[in-house]
């Protein structure tokens, strides 16, 4: 009789983090600490099986390599390895901030561009979406919502959530901007095609940005910067604050500090900062 198989789980080693390590710094900005070593294996280690494979340095070697198989193989370790979890207002005094403070202050003189510059699975492109709708109405605006990850921006485009992630959304929005499905659909909510159209997903790196962004009244870059070691938190908020307008906001994470970055921005308040007009 043959002895069962166990199955043994995929163990990285100290060379194989190292050489992850430096993938993502390199690819996205992502500080891979050496505490990561089982959240790398938990990730990747449906991508090794699926592939074949039975080390991460060989599973390495190909997401390195040539050929667009590697380029397609990168962008999916990417997207298993990213963190994106998220939910509508999040964080809801920052979208109060916004419908308050910030719209009822702004010119009239060019659309109203937000910029949500973690946008995950898209909930906080569309809760600044339903605020924009509900505080500028016809007046033109627009919302780009850009992540690094090509899977959670599929579910982004596509506007529909599980109704559990959607119990935040203050019941007027709810009523006013939100599909409940049925059906197949039960369990499921849409957001509402005319929202939808004013909101656009591309995928972006925050490490490489275009020189084509324009520029934005608001930039919400929220519980990303986190992952970043300091001289990358630097770069990555140097080259953001190009594209946010003299007296634009720009709103970060709660949990997120900003100390020990030199960036021309005043403090308003918790986690809001505004960018001089005359710096």
């Amino acid at each position: 009789m043959n002895a069962p198989h166990i199955f043994q789980p995929f163990v990285v080693s100290d060379s194989e983090l190292a050489l992850f390590q430096t993938l993502f710094k390199q690819q996205i900005g992502l500080h891979l600490s050496d505490e990561k070593k089982a959240l790398l294996a938990s990730r990747l280690e449906s991508r090794l099986m699926a592939l074949g494979l039975s080390r991460f340095h060989d599973y390495y070697r190909f997401i390195t390599g040539p050929g667009e198989a590697a380029a397609e193989e990168l962008q999916q370790a990417i997207d298993l390895i990213t963190t994106n979890e998220t939910y509508f207002f999040r964080e809801p005094a920052h979208f109060e901030f916004l419908s308050q403070s910030i719209v009822p202050a702004t010119r009239a003189d060019a659309p109203f561009s937000v910029w949500s510059a973690a946008s995950a699975s898209g909930e906080e492109a569309y809760s600044i979406a339903m605020v924009l709708h509900d505080t500028l109405g016809d007046a033109p605006w627009r919302v780009l919502g850009s992540d690094v990850s090509q899977r959670v921006l599929r579910s982004a485009r596509r506007g529909m959530y599980p109704l559990s992630r959607c119990e935040h959304i203050p019941q007027p929005y709810l009523k006013r901007y939100c599909l409940r499905g049925v059906d197949e659909y039960t369990g499921q909510l849409l957001v509402e095609r005319s929202l939808r159209e004013r909101v656009s997903f591309v995928s972006m790196n925050l490490t490489r940005l275009p020189d084509t962004l324009g520029q934005f009244d608001v930039i919400f870059l929220r519980n990303v910067i986190i992952y970043f070691d300091l001289p990358t938190k630097i770069r990555v908020l140097e080259s953001v604050l190009r594209y946010l307008r003299p007296g634009g906001y720009l709103i970060t994470g709660h949990s997120e500090s900003l100390h020990g970055v030199c960036v021309p921005l005043e403090a308003v308040a918790s986690a809001i900062y505004r960018k001089p007009v005359n710096p």
